[in-house]
């Protein structure tokens, strides 16, 4: 028996749920009825080989199991699609696996073993939200988890073709509803195909009414029928409000410029460039991450709300990619440290949000609750309070993590150069500087802090600055047994180079650079409330705070504390187009909003651009791609720019 929330149990090989009374895959064989109903039914190998470079193909799935269905699938495109070609295969799981009952379960198929191995070792139980994964160059899997009723309604998808998969109707109708089966038509592109391997009435009228012409063939195994079909009519979708819509395709050549080279650019660049983009990266200073990306220890922090906010899915479906993106990053053990995080609790008010988050029954890999005592023998120094333990968390180096990412084939990095202004140019882009023109592009990305306001096109956007100091201690025989970083009000991490980062203050609209002692004093007292004994063994009360080492950086966030990513609009003219909203925030008028074409943003990330910027860039992806999402649409619209030009509106503030 395993995890009491997914039921499961192992008979004769067969792994079970015991929550719906049945199996995972096919008693005869599994491999066999992926292979037969969802593959063949679905013509994917004659599709995937129709397929041209450049060309992708959407799945999307019902139920993700023990990763059987995605596996098969990806084997197959190995063989059949051409070199070029990107397969973004999406799929819900209410009730996901452990790692160990995956590669339990997918161990009896030998013939998988490369994909098999390359999943397992980017997966662990995965919490509720979304999670992006990328494998060979242009496989990419988004799993949603979370009650596939909640899911697909979030679904930002076209799909070629759907693998209806999950428990029989009989044991989970709710998965085989007539509204999940609508958004399943309304998820779909015309001549789109499903697959599944049950034949009952009620799925077929469903799939039916959702649009589809639907067949009955043989069935797999013991198996008598299943249904299979293509969609003739789409049933209606709910539409997002037209200031959300991703913007029409205003290009025909994949190139792009983009402005700033700190985490939020550098991952911008490297998505476009994964996808074969050609891009150049303009940096005002000699090097990348020279301002807030400069840290020498970036920390993997995962406050998150107790209730479920966009921002918390954010941060839990970040988090997972940053990780997953570090676990295969070229960084030197210096440049990077998977030492798990504890968050103290260190008042009543920390401690009651930690107890609400322990009873929503996380993944004990992702979170866990511990004990003064626990996180003292976690720690390695003595901790007056018990707390949150993320095991898989840690720190790494923003900078190496920003040249990383920058040193692609298809990036053109531009250093000290300086970006002044802006100008539309037929149907392209040109970025100015001090000497003229630098760069044109049909697609321009800004990603510049707090500089993006010197850009007319954005200085509508309501960005407030963050100054923060951190402080480097040396490192102490005593300090050294710290083995993992702490978080209260601020953090420590160990040591790397002989040197604690210990941080950050917060100092809102202040925009200066230089070291200050005081500043030095609160990180310290900080410190002194946190863990004592630690703040003792550093030196605290005894070190000399104006000679002490530091680094200022100002940081940039928006009035709610999301990042601003994705496409920007005319400002006025989108007063114009929706001042109805002035009147009655219930309207939604069909007029087209009046986008900037092909200038996006990626900026507002706080102190939390280690985990939500990486994830930016694949959110812009998906926006010029006309890819799924790896969010979200709540997300989406959460973080959309236009939010604040909808907002000023109801709010008569414009």
């Amino acid at each position: 028996m395993n995890d009491p929330d997914t039921l499961l149990d192992w008979q004769d090989g067969q792994l079970r749920s015991l929550r719906y009374g049945d199996v995972y895959f096919s008693r005869d064989s599994g491999i066999d009825e992926t292979r037969y109903v969802f593959l063949a039914q679905n013509r994917l190998a004659e599709r995937f080989g129709a397929l041209r470079p450049g060309d992708r193909f959407v799945i999307g799935e019902t139920g993700f199991g023990t990763g059987l269905n995605f596996l098969c699938t990806w084997k197959l495109w190995a063989q059949c699609a051409p070199r070029g070609a990107r397969l973004h295969f999406a799929s819900i799981e209410k009730h996901p696996l452990t790692r160990e009952d995956m590669a339990r379960a997918l161990s009896l198929w030998p013939e998988l073993a490369p994909q098999r191995e390359a999943l397992l070792r980017r997966y662990r139980q995965l919490p509720p939200g979304w999670h992006r994964f990328h494998f060979d160059p242009g496989v990419v899997l988004t799993v949603a988890v979370s009650d596939v009723a909640e899911a697909l309604p979030q679904l930002e998808l076209q799909a070629d073709a759907w693998y209806l998969d999950g428990f029989a109707p009989a044991r989970n109708p709710e998965m085989w509803s007539f509204e999940v089966l609508r958004h399943i038509g309304a998820r779909t592109k015309p001549g789109g195909t499903f697959a599944t391997y049950t034949a009952a009435g009620a799925v077929r009228r469903g799939l039916e009414a959702a649009g589809f012409a639907v067949e009955r063939v043989k069935g797999h195994g013991a198996k008598r029928e299943m249904l299979r079909g293509v969609l003739r009519e789409a049933s209606q979708q709910p539409d997002a409000a037209p200031w959300f819509r991703r913007p029409e395709r205003a290009w025909t050549e994949r190139r792009a410029i983009v402005i700033g080279g700190g985490l939020a650019g550098t991952s911008a660049a490297a998505s476009l460039a994964r996808r074969g983009w050609s891009v150049v990266l303009i940096e005002r200073h000699e090097r990348l991450a020279a301002e807030a990306s400069g840290n020498p220890q970036g920390i993997l922090y995962t406050r998150l709300a107790a209730q479920a906010t966009p921002l918390r899915e954010l941060v839990i479906g970040g988090y997972g990619h940053t990780l997953r993106l570090l676990a295969t990053a070229a960084l030197a053990e210096t440049e990077r440290s998977h030492c798990g995080l504890l968050q103290l609790a260190f008042d009543t008010e920390e401690a009651a949000r930690q107890q609400k988050l322990l009873a929503q029954d996380f993944p004990s890999d992702f979170l866990r609750g511990v004990n003064r005592e626990e996180a003292s023998d976690i720690a390695g120094v003595e901790l007056p309070f018990g707390g949150l333990y993320f095991p898989e968390s840690g720190w790494t180096d923003p900078a190496a993590l920003c040249r990383m990412l920058a040193a692609h084939d298809h990036i053109d990095v531009r250093l000290h150069t300086e970006a002044l202004a802006l100008r539309r140019e037929g149907e392209q882009w040109a970025v100015h500087g001090p000497r003229g023109c630098i760069e044109k592009a049909p697609v321009l990305l800004l990603a510049t802090a707090r500089d993006t306001l010197a850009f007319e096109s954005a200085r509508h956007l309501p960005l407030k600055t963050i100054r923060g100091q951190i402080s480097l201690i040396p490192e102490t025989p005593a300090s050294s047994r710290l083995h993992t970083v702490l978080c209260g009000e601020g953090y420590i991490a160990p040591a790397r180079t002989g040197w604690h980062t210990l941080g950050a203050t917060h100092k809102f609209e202040d925009v200066g650079t230089e070291v200050r002692a005081d500043e030095h004093r609160e990180n310290l007292a900080m410190l002194q409330t946190l863990a004592p004994p630690l703040h003792a063994a550093l030196g605290g009360s005894a070190l000399d705070c104006d000679t002490l080492p530091g680094r200022a950086a100002v940081r940039v966030s928006t009035p709610d504390y999301l990042p601003l990513i994705g496409p920007l609009a005319d400002a006025q003219a989108f007063a114009g187009a929706y001042a109805a909203l002035r009147h009655d925030a219930r309207q939604r008028p069909d007029t087209p909003c009046p986008w900037l074409p092909g200038l996006y943003v990626s900026t507002a990330h706080g102190s939390r651009g280690l985990i939500t910027a990486p994830l930016a860039g694949e959110m812009l992806a998906a926006y010029l791609e006309d890819e799924p999402a790896p969010v979200s649409s709540r997300v989406m619209a959460a973080v959309h720019p236009n939010r604040f030009l909808v907002r000023a509106l109801i709010r008569r503030e414009r």
